[in-house]
């Protein structure tokens, strides 16, 4: 068994791998939605449109024009994941279930708005995740297309906006991520009766940019409505592979990230019910076909990736001056059919339901609590390596945000528009 031969074999396992995890975006399909914003209170609903804290850095850039002064957030959402799966009876390698593949899920972000003049904003926002994503007993029935994954990203999105009328803004700026990936799956022999040995993909990684856009209207002043943008972005990971016998090369893949349009209403019924609502497209089938060069050659993997969409509705309800309760509810497809899925992927459709609460604590300082529950589906898998579903794929995230405005410098780092 050559080089090449061995490690295009699962191939697939580490990219769709990848795609599962990195949090370049917040919404729908593959990407990442969940960063310890308000916004989790509503499983999503309303994102790009409400901006109104530093939150909208991460969620809508030029929904920044809409706060009268600099404002940071730190945002944390701790959470568990469970996956189980259940192998059929005549899965090819065997009926192990992995155990619980899940963990600690550790979500992060810092977000904030600089209020540069009357019509001008600076935002910055940072999101990461990192640990374990997928940790099953090596003995279970997909341990050839998965033993362990682990990913660590980080992205960091300067912006700029600027108002163009009293009801019209817009808003730009990069979004570089830098990401690393180890992968480990098991790999037979060549010959009968040979047995398995590890296959190890260490430090792949790469930095890569993309261009976001965004605009916000509010053509009343109950009615907010808020599109982004984002471009392709197209990683190189590059790293080492070790495979059968000890022999170690070098391994790139070639990894486009989705564009995606995204949409947001934020609509105040009464004076103290809001309604929020969104809409994404994610263009998916950019990764139908990933190049791939490997130690003697170049090759391409077809992955079977078609796009995705999200819709999503929730609520908030004002209780009094201090306090606003939340929830929602958010679907999302799947990027996978059941004859292309593998076990690095166990993603389906996907359920969210969120509940949450913002407090204004004092003049300068609101806080957030939420909980959010994420329903992955049962992610059937029917290949030649393993057959099977998911009987329980979920996972249970809390969420604390702290959002401080009228900061100390506040005025400072400001200039004349008019």
């Amino acid at each position: 068994m050559t080089i090449r031969n061995t490690t295009s074999l699962v191939l697939a396992t580490v990219l769709t791998g990848i795609l599962a995890l990195t949090p370049t975006a917040r919404a729908g399909g593959l990407y990442v939605s969940d960063f310890g914003t308000p916004a989790m209170g509503t499983a999503g609903a309303g994102i790009n449109a409400r901006a109104s804290d530093a939150s909208t850095a991460l969620h809508n850039s030029a929904g920044m024009t809409r706060l009268d002064s600099h404002q940071l957030m730190l945002g944390l959402a701790p959470g568990w994941a469970t996956v189980k799966f259940d192998a059929d009876s005549d899965s090819p390698s065997g009926g192990g279930d992995g155990g619980d593949q899940g963990g600690l899920v550790p979500i992060m972000s810092a977000t904030y708005v600089h209020k540069l003049s009357d019509r001008w904003r600076f935002g910055l926002a940072l999101a990461s995740i990192s640990g374990a994503a997928l940790d099953p007993d090596n003995d279970w029935a997909g341990r050839n297309e998965l033993a362990k994954i682990q990913l660590f990203t980080l992205s960091v999105m300067p912006s700029i906006a600027f108002q163009v009328t009293d009801w019209l803004s817009f808003g730009a700026g990069p979004v570089l991520t830098y990401a690393r990936l180890d992968w480990d799956l098991f790999a037979p022999l060549p010959g009968p009766g040979a047995g398995e040995a590890k296959v190890k993909l260490d430090d792949a990684d790469d930095i890569q940019p993309a261009a976001n856009l965004s605009v916000h209207i509010q053509p009343r002043s109950d009615l907010r409505i808020g599109v982004v943008y984002q471009s392709k972005t197209d990683f190189d990971l590059d790293g080492d592979a070790t495979i059968p016998a000890g022999v170690s090369a070098g391994i790139g893949i070639g990894l486009p990230l989705a564009q995606f349009v995204r949409g947001s209403i934020y609509w105040d019924a009464t004076d103290r019910l809001a309604v929020l609502a969104s809409a994404d497209w994610e263009d998916w089938s950019q990764a139908g076909n990933i190049p791939v060069s490997i130690a003697d050659g170049d090759t391409k993997v077809p992955l079977g990736f078609h796009d995705t969409w999200k819709a999503a509705l929730g609520f908030h309800y004002k209780l009094n001056d201090a306090w606003t309760v939340q929830t929602g509810f958010a679907y999302d497809s799947s990027a996978v059919n059941t004859k292309d899925r593998i076990t690095a992927l166990p993603v389906d459709r996907q359920l969210r339901v969120g509940v949450g609460t913002i407090h204004q604590y004092s003049e300068t300082t609101q806080l957030g609590f939420g909980f959010l529950w994420v329903d992955l589906g049962d992610a059937r898998v029917n290949n030649s390596v393993v057959k099977g579903d998911y009987e329980r794929q979920q996972i249970f995230l809390l969420s604390l945000n702290v959002n401080w405005s009228k900061l100390p410098w506040a005025g400072r780092g400001t200039f004349r528009s008019e």
